[in-house]
């Protein structure tokens, strides 16, 4: 589990096939303070183990299923990527809950300045818009963010300079592809709102939390 505030940069020194999938051998800018081996490391919001963890340099598997949501896969030796070592329970959650798992991959559409911050714009999938919300959280190559604005196939962020210059999000440009990763709490609440499959649906209404008991409990 993550926050989605990045703690380094990172490069990419080696970039392999292995068992289907790829091995990356990645150096972070960063200490890697008492290192353990398997631990997870949010590579581009891509939630990844590392192993062979020498200094500030580890090895990375990225499986099959990995590189068909993400942009991990397109990723040059030298290119440079996000990183985010896994939450402890005595870190403060700066961001929001990331798990690490993308969602999808979305375009920048636009970049603007706005004063001292700069407006992006991303498009997205359809079938993901129900999940991104006006000021709710999103995560953009592993680093959260609020949007600004949304529509069913695009949405705004606006980022402030510290942000573009401790991440790579300052690199992008119009046409980049990123990582998405919609907040989780969204769809763990649709996901129990729907009805059901035990043999037969069960309505919604039957259910155990519905509309009904969100209303009748004060949520709505």
């Amino acid at each position: 589990m993550f926050t989605g505030i990045i703690e380094g940069t990172g490069k990419l020194l080696a970039k392999r096939n292995a068992g289907g999938g790829l091995a990356f051998d990645l150096e972070a800018d960063f200490d890697l303070t008492n290192p353990v081996e398997g631990e997870s490391i949010a590579v581009n919001g891509v939630c990844l183990t590392a192993y062979n963890i020498e200094g500030r340099r580890f090895t990375v598997d990225v499986s099959p299923e990995s590189l068909s949501r993400t942009t991990l896969g397109a990723l040059n030796v030298g290119g440079r990527v996000n990183m985010e070592r896994a939450l402890q329970l005595t870190d403060r959650l700066g961001g929001h809950i990331v798990s690490g798992h993308v969602d999808c991959v979305a375009t920048v559409r636009d970049r603007q300045p706005k004063g001292d911050f700069t407006l992006f714009s991303f498009s997205f999938p359809k079938s993901l818009s129900r999940y991104v919300i006006e000021k709710g959280s999103i995560t953009i190559n592993g680093v959260s963010l609020t949007v600004n604005s949304c529509t069913v196939d695009s949405f705004e962020v606006s980022i402030i300079p510290h942000t573009l210059q401790v991440t790579t999000l300052g690199l992008l440009v119009r046409g980049t592809k990123v990582n998405i990763e919609v907040d989780i709490i969204g769809k763990y609440v649709e996901k129990m709102l729907l009805p059901r499959e035990s043999g037969e649906k069960e309505s919604a209404a039957g259910s155990g939390i519905n509309p009904g008991f969100l209303a009748e409990n004060g949520f709505f």
